[in-house]
């Protein structure tokens, strides 16, 4: 795969009828990513946070989030969600070692897993990603802001979160952490 296939947002490997059909049959395969700044020792120090329409209409905050494509490796789904979502300044940090931190199950019901997608069932694999670069909202993303650690683990903040990513955000700073 090419870098210009890897960056490219037109990419797509089913039209939106084949989609729905798998969607409503087969489990599908994500990336999760947390964009965070780190300070010189690598203690997570701002959480970086989209806002973009989800499609009921309503708008939400989320973390990146994307469908890994046929053929394509976890490596290349994260770089190519990070620059897509966040812009190609970016400079998203890849692990040397592709290990999520957590595995988040989506089912349509939320009160399965707690994860809930009303499209389908998902199996996310989830990452703390380090930004050094310029992050500018790319596509449907209406912003980007980045937020202090608690500011972006408060209550607050997960009202204004969807499908239990809210959850994902506390895990992650637990992970690394610096969870308040």
């Amino acid at each position: 795969m090419s870098d210009a296939d890897i960056l490219s947002t037109q990419h797509r490997w089913l039209e939106d009828e084949e989609l729905s059909w798998i969607r409503e049959r087969v489990p599908t395969v994500y990336v999760e990513a947390v964009p965070v700044r780190t300070d010189h020792l690598g203690t997570v120090t701002k959480v970086g946070l989209l806002l973009r329409p989800r499609p009921d209409g309503t708008v939400s905050r989320a973390i990146v989030s994307g469908r890994v494509l046929y053929g394509e490796t976890i490596r290349d789904s994260l770089w190519r969600h990070l620059t897509k979502d966040l812009g190609p300044d970016a400079e998203p940090l890849l692990p040397p070692n592709p290990s999520p931190f957590t595995v988040a199950e989506y089912f349509p019901e939320p009160s399965r897993t707690g994860y809930s997608d009303p499209r389908q069932h998902a199996v996310s694999l989830v990452y703390v990603v380090p930004v050094s670069g310029e992050c500018a909202p790319s596509q449907d993303t209406l912003d980007f802001s980045w937020m202090s650690v608690e500011d972006a683990t408060s209550p607050l903040v997960a009202t204004e979160m969807t499908g239990g990513q809210d959850r994902l955000v506390r895990m992650a700073m637990a992970h690394v952490g610096v969870l308040p």
